[in-house]
């Protein structure tokens, strides 16, 4: 129960995450402007593949990750770009965000109508349902 709870968590980060980041003309990525020719990836899992850390469930603990995803223009995820964009300040929720990453199924963003290759950032959030965010990490919650 508790991991399906976890997953509806992360899957809902999945549905409303930001689109990916596209260079504008002036050099820089605006991450809530997606051109109108332009559409994201889309993630295609009925249900998120993503797994709460068991400790840090029972704990409570919850937090933030920031992946950065490459996904090409047949819709495949290449696991190996995958990296930590920003951390959650968990290693074991980082972890399994990544972990997790891998297990995604995505249809391709598209241009102009056509399939391309994207890097895009998507958020994943641990929320526990009677917990509260700890920012920074464990060594933030030592007093």
């Amino acid at each position: 129960m508790r991991h399906a709870l976890a997953g509806l968590a992360a899957l809902a980060a999945l549905a409303c995450r930001k689109p990916p980041e596209t260079p504008s003309q002036g050099g820089t990525a605006s991450p809530s402007y997606t051109p109108p020719d332009q559409e994201p990836p889309v993630a295609l899992n009925a249900d998120s593949p993503i797994q709460y850390p068991p400790a840090l469930f029972d704990q409570k603990v919850e937090g933030d990750v920031v992946l950065r995803l490459f996904v090409d223009s047949t819709g495949h995820l290449r696991p190996e770009s995958t990296k930590v964009a920003e951390s959650s300040g968990y290693p074991a929720l980082d972890s399994a965000a990544v972990a997790g990453a891998a297990q995604l199924h995505f249809a391709p963003a598209r241009r102009r109508g056509l399939p391309v290759s994207t890097g895009f950032l998507q958020p994943i959030e641990f929320r526990h349902p009677q917990g509260q965010v700890l920012k920074g990490g464990p060594a933030a919650t030592a007093h």
